[in-house]
């Protein structure tokens, strides 16, 4: 199931979601008690453990799962404390055993959905999944449970971007910058903004502001000053606005 389908089926026929992640207690994976195996090994191992289970047991209930990282959708709280007890004896029968921090039952907070719940967000596949504004196609404005790049991601590019050192590469002309970036800036638009694509404008506008430290080091008219730096990656844009992926989304360095 993709996560396409998976906020769907959410969305129209569950109130509470459970956010639950496997640790492996077994040793013939070949690791340490309680430690980390492969994506490749928790599949193999859940498809049997978990995926074949609830499609015998609990074929009602929409799921996803990815390693040992998983989702169950309830319709009502007493569903998913029940689903959830049974998840954990099946578990401890097949050696393994539910995170105790990161396994929680989650209300699914929106605009029809008005109850009151102490978790109210979950992190999967890199979004977070918690009550966010929305806004119809008339204007207006409502709550709506949805996704979006999750904190722990944002992260993880920022530190890709710092890794980049573009301030040190003043031997390339900006071209060349845009063909080290626009590969990896297309993935993380193409997956990160499929929904709530707003969410993934800091870390753009972060990119922005690591180019004009390129341009501030490479160009001595600018001699360091990032206002003229700015300007001048400004007028670029407005000139090559197709040059990086953020600038056809409109997320440009502006004139100051």
């Amino acid at each position: 199931m993709d996560l396409f389908e998976l906020l769907f089926k959410q969305k129209c026929h569950t109130d509470y979601s459970f956010h639950w992640k496997a640790v492996f207690l077994c040793h013939f994976f070949g690791g340490l008690q309680g430690g980390v195996i492969s994506p490749v090994l928790a599949n193999l191992f859940l498809h049997y453990a978990f995926d074949k289970w609830m499609e015998r047991n609990n074929p009602q209930n929409p799921w996803a799962r990815y390693a040992d990282d998983g989702i169950i959708h309830c319709k009502t709280k007493e569903e998913a404390e029940r689903l959830l007890g049974k998840l954990g004896q099946r578990f401890r029968e097949c050696g393994l055993e539910l995170h105790p921090d990161k396994t929680k039952i989650i209300y699914c907070k929106d605009n029809k959905r008005t109850g009151n719940h102490q978790e109210i967000t979950f992190d999967f596949l890199g979004y977070s999944f918690r009550p966010r504004s929305a806004q119809t196609r008339e204007g207006e404005r409502f709550l709506n449970f949805l996704p979006a790049v999750s904190r722990k991601a944002s992260k993880a590019m920022h530190q890709t971007m710092r890794g980049w050192k573009l301030h040190r590469k003043t031997d390339e002309e900006l071209a060349d910058i845009a063909k080290i970036v626009n590969p990896v800036i297309r993935g993380w638009v193409n997956y990160y903004g499929s929904f709530y694509k707003s969410a993934m404008h800091p870390i753009l506008r972060k990119l922005n502001q690591c180019l004009i430290r390129w341009v501030a080091k490479k160009y001595k008219r600018v001699n360091g000053r990032q206002k003229q730096a700015q300007n001048w990656l400004a007028k670029i844009a407005q000139c090559e606005p197709r040059l990086f992926i953020h600038w056809q989304m409109g997320i440009t360095p502006t004139i100051r």
